[in-house]
């Protein structure tokens, strides 16, 4: 019996090499979490890339469908109701595999459609609008209200916001806007305009939310008009690099990626912008007719 006992003894682990053990896993656990972490944020930068791509896509399939014209960047009610068209990503739904959800309001007056984005729309997240790396949203909504579906991307007010009355005393003075350029007749040519960039969904310090949307919608959007003419353009707010959302300013693009900002160029192809951006190549990147062309690897 003590043989036997003396041969289990000698096949146990002793305290410290236990320990021993479970120091090297712990080693090996930190040197391959930021590997991994590393393969996710790839991951993430991919996925976010391809919903860029399909809505550089769905601008194309909506200029195709409505006479070369880009959608506009924000009016009120659905074809045949007070003002023609909708808002912006509601517009691209059909083009995203998201015609149910596009044809969901009640479209019978400008009222029934406008109150009706509190409904079916707007408690809806869509995936092709969130970035993974965006943790500022809950599902895709602002934290702790489920009303309200929210947008990683925001589109570039020099693109898709430059014409229209603005505000007009007709229904109550609503304001829209509407973009002066068609797919095929931006001055600098697609491949030298941003059309969408990211921004995170929620900017709980300054209570901004990228609603989707909503009508307020053209107050949220990147390079809102009441305040371009006053700052001039909104390349003067270069992106912001590795910032959290709790402390982003808004008026500059964003995201949760650690190192880059993700764009889509307006001929549909998407530039990763990182920190060695110029003012200056920033600011003729967003502006579509300024006459400037960008370089190579700007």
């Amino acid at each position: 019996m003590s043989k036997a006992r003396k041969l289990v003894a000698r096949w146990g682990f002793t305290l410290i090499e236990l320990l021993v053990v479970i120091a090297i896993i712990a080693i090996l656990i930190g040197l391959l979490l930021p590997a991994v972490q590393k393969v996710r944020e790839a991951a993430a930068r991919m996925s976010c890339s391809n919903n860029l791509k399909q809505m550089g896509v769905a601008i194309h399939n909506y200029a195709s469908a409505n006479q070369d014209k880009v959608p506009d960047g924000v009016r009120g009610g659905l074809q045949g109701n007070p003002y023609p068209g909708i808002m912006f990503f509601y517009a691209l739904l059909p083009y995203i595999e998201q015609d149910n959800l596009y044809r969901g309001p009640d479209t019978s007056s400008y009222y029934s459609w406008r109150w009706q984005d509190v409904g079916q729309g707007s408690k809806t997240a869509v995936k092709t609008y969130l970035c993974p790396s965006d943790s500022s949203h809950a599902s895709g909504f602002r934290p702790g209200d489920s009303t309200w579906g929210v947008s990683s991307y925001v589109r570039n007010y020099y693109m898709f916001d430059t014409s229209g009355p603005g505000n007009t005393s007709a229904q109550g003075g609503y304001y829209y806007t509407m973009s002066k350029y068609t797919i095929g007749n931006i001055p600098d040519g697609s491949s030298n305009t941003i059309g969408i960039t990211e921004r995170y969904a929620v900017i709980s310090s300054y209570g901004w939310a990228g609603l989707w949307t909503h009508h307020g919608q053209d107050r949220f959007h990147w390079g809102y008009s009441q305040w371009a003419p006053v700052y001039g353009p909104w390349g003067l707010y270069l992106p912001q690099f590795g910032v959290k959302a709790s402390s982003v300013h808004p008026y500059g693009p964003s995201s949760g990626h650690s190192t880059t900002v993700q764009t889509l160029m307006m001929d549909g192809s998407v530039k990763g912008v990182n920190s060695g951006v110029s003012q200056t190549n920033w600011n003729n990147a967003i502006q579509p007719d300024d006459g400037q062309v960008l370089p190579g690897n700007w």
